[in-house]
């Protein structure tokens, strides 16, 4: 036992090393946990942000020009205001205005004799993103305008009803909060793999996979040390990366712990490190390796929740991804990063990625066992 952890330290050693001479995956590791967070974060934005809006105003009246002074930097560009209705379709084709509202004629005299008129609202749906959360703004601009020009006007008693909105876990609705963490899950999915993959793709490439063969150690051996080396040049680029870019440069408040945060990415990297190491024993050469690559981890990225919510996709696929570690790591990360959770709530979570981990894991030494006899 001692022997074979002694040959899985040497061979982990040799992997640094290895990796320190090849400046393309240093110079990526750099890029990935730097400046490829700090630009996704303030970069992307899925709250409303100086969305261009215009109004087509056939009314003409104080309440009219009420409505369109509502809409302010920084969620909304100052309103332009179209001639007429028939403007909408060239503008919008032409992508200079996302929304446009069209107040029809005596809308004011309809509203104050209580004929309940409507209000056209135009969206390009092509923006899905600004599309949606833009409207809600939108609709609930209107209608807080509106009702305060009608109870003015009738001298109308306030709501019965007051609605007190607490959001939890992100106060201020910031993306970069919610884009700084997805993108370090994406990079860690993404690198593991590619580490892993790399790493024996390397040993082919370079012929040292032959010195392999004629040293007293095992194909276990040898995999367990490509996923140790691999996965603490991971993990220590995400701590630093967590300190140094996400709570430093984009000042997100992480409320849980670092620590169980990085223990639970150790046992994700276990299973990601295995299954970059399987899918090199099918690639002969790191082109090939990339091609197989890209279709896990761009499922993996769409598909483990952190996009888009897994309660709506179709059941099936739900049962699906739950074969796949990403979908558990995301569970994780927002349970202990953004919501500040124990060992005693994501214990299932990481059960399951090392339960996926053990089995894709044997399944990498079984066809890393069959190429290194074949090389034989």
């Amino acid at each position: 036992m001692r022997r074979s952890l002694a040959h899985i330290y040497r061979l982990g050693i040799k992997e640094l090393y290895s990796l320190r001479r090849d400046p393309v995956l240093v110079i990526l590791i750099l890029y990935t946990f730097t400046l490829a967070i700090y630009t996704v974060a303030t970069g992307v934005k899925t709250e409303v942000r100086n969305a261009s809006i215009a109004f087509v105003d056939e009314d003409g009246t104080e309440l009219s020009r009420r409505l369109r002074d509502n809409f302010l930097p920084p969620y909304f560009k100052p309103p332009a205001v179209l001639p007429s209705g028939q403007d909408i379709d060239a503008a919008m084709a032409a992508g200079k205005y996302t929304f446009v509202v069209t107040i029809p004629v005596r809308f004011q005299a309809d509203v104050l004799a209580g004929r309940q008129p409507s209000l056209q609202l135009n969206v390009d749906a092509t923006a899905m993103t600004l599309a949606g959360n833009g409207t809600a703004y939108i609709v609930t601009i209107l209608q807080d305008a509106l009702s305060d020009f009608v109870s003015r006007s009738e001298g109308g008693a306030a709501m019965p009803v007051s609605l007190a909105v607490r959001v939890k876990f992100n106060p201020n609705l910031e993306s970069s909060w919610f884009m700084s963490v997805v993108q370090i899950m994406n990079n860690i999915t993404m690198l593991s793999l590619i580490l892993a993959g790399a790493a024996v793709i390397r040993e082919r490439e370079h012929g040292t996979i032959e010195h392999l063969l004629v040293m007293p150690v095992t194909p276990v051996e040898i995999m367990l040390a490509k996923t140790w080396a691999n996965g603490l040049v991971i993990v220590l680029a995400t701590v630093i990366s967590i300190y140094a870019v996400v709570k430093g440069l984009l000042a997100v408040h992480i409320v849980g712990s670092v620590g169980l945060f990085t223990f639970g990415t150790a046992i994700f990297l276990f299973a990601m490190c295995s299954l970059g190491i399987a899918l090199a024993t099918v690639a002969r050469t790191m082109p090939q390796f990339g091609l197989l690559a890209i279709p896990f981890f761009v499922v993996m990225n769409l598909l483990s929740g952190a996009v888009s919510p897994l309660e709506a996709m179709p059941r099936p696929l739900q049962v699906i991804m739950q074969a796949a570690p990403s979908t558990h790591f995301t569970s994780f990360t927002k349970a202990v990063l953004y919501r500040g959770a124990g060992l005693d709530v994501v214990w299932p979570q990481l059960l399951a990625m090392a339960g996926i981990g053990l089995l894709l894991f044997f399944m990498a030494a079984w066809r890393f066992r069959a190429t290194m006899s074949a090389a034989r």
